[in-house]
């Protein structure tokens, strides 16, 4: 059960591994693009390329989607990056469901484990696989791998190094499932008092850069949100996105969002301990470029 191609990885893992997959699970064909035409998910593109029964139901208690389930009589469901299931569902086959979440439980229990990760300057961070059970993302622990997050590294480049991991974490999942070798254990007790991240949807106001943050926390915001859905900020009477930078805490007396280039390479911006140097934007109905070449076709305001 999965949509985006972070699923894809963990269904290829499972087939390539000899697995039989008796079916798949994905969201309905969405409109999409100019022409709103409708597109299928990469799992389904998967799915049909592998020719391996598809279900894309609306809603998940939907009586005539969960006697298709059923009748696929499967063993254990394996749901990576999609919606939260009803019991009917997660406790349909006799081994329950196992899932493939991005984050080394129970920090960043949530939808956007990856993001806030990288927004909250964290050094590591990996995948687990565990049981669903009815509160989200507590279900007892199978496996964990665990991976450094390197400086830099944006949303998009840590969101592929993990797509490898929770595939291949998968494949030793089921593996040590079938072979009975493998011990659950449940997730500790928190602490009111001493709270552990967690990772929210990420909404519009969570992408607005606010400059008189500290640089390190700009950064972060920048590369946890990049590519998708990015980092903007206002300037010039539009909004720009900023998908790459680079941070230098210095003293200076500029305002915190106050701008400075040289009009060929350099375009940054004062936060209240230093500055950010943008590498790569977006202005708004533009296309996403580096600011050298960005800098060449724009007229830059006085400063």
């Amino acid at each position: 059960m999965g949509t985006p191609g972070f699923a894809v990885a963990s269904l290829e893992a499972l087939i390539q591994a000899g697995a039989q997959v008796v079916g798949v699970v994905t969201a309905p064909d969405r409109p999409a693009g100019r022409g709103l035409s409708l597109q299928p998910s990469e799992v389904k593109k998967a799915a049909l390329a592998y020719g391996i029964p598809l279900l894309q139901p609306e809603k998940l208690k939907d009586p005539t989607f969960l006697d298709a389930l059923r009748c696929w009589q499967a063993d254990i469901q394996v749901v990576v990056a999609f919606r939260m299931l009803p019991e009917a569902v997660w406790n349909m086959p006799p081994l329950g469901s196992v899932n493939v979440h991005a984050s080394l439980l129970p920090k960043y229990r949530g939808a956007a484990p990856i993001n806030w990760a990288l927004i909250n300057g964290e050094t590591e961070t990996g995948v687990t696989t565990f049981r669903l059970k009815h509160e989200i993302d507590t279900g007892g622990i199978l496996l964990q791998a665990s991976t450094p997050i390197h400086p830099g590294m944006t949303a998009g480049e840590l969101h592929d190094a993990l797509m490898v991991i929770g595939a291949k974490l998968i494949v030793e999942t089921l593996q040590g499932l079938a072979a009975e070798t493998l011990v659950e254990h449940p997730q500790p007790e928190l602490d009111p008092a001493h709270p552990l991240p967690h990772a929210p949807k990420i909404h519009t106001e969570t992408c607005r850069i606010h400059w008189n943050q500290p640089v390190e926390k700009v950064l972060n915001l920048i590369q946890g949100l990049s590519p998708y859905p990015g980092a903007f900020a206002e300037w010039n009477e539009t909004t720009f996105k900023i998908f790459r930078a680079t941070g230098e805490k210095v003293n200076h007396h500029a305002q915190p969002g106050s701008w400075s280039s040289d009009g060929k390479t350099h375009f940054s911006f004062a936060t209240h301990d230093g500055w950010i140097h943008i590498i790569d934007l977006q202005i708004a109905g533009k296309k996403r470029m580096d600011t050298a070449s960005w800098l060449r076709g724009y007229r830059l305001p006085n400063q």
